[in-house]
């Protein structure tokens, strides 16, 4: 399992979420809520787990 953070704008996440929720190597286990980065209106942060895919 990899423990991924992602972060850039909402729809930078929420693009990036989709990409790997469609790739059939990788199984999307739990993705986080967005949060807001300090400092920052405009850039965001999200955390995945993911896993490979049995074949």
């Amino acid at each position: 399992m990899l423990k991924i953070r992602m972060q850039g704008t909402r729809k930078d996440i929420h693009w990036f979420r989709r990409l790997m929720e469609q790739d059939k190597e990788i199984r999307v286990l739990r993705v986080s809520e967005i949060f807001a980065n300090k400092g920052t209106d405009k850039y965001f942060r999200a955390y995945a787990e993911v896993e490979k895919t049995e074949k």
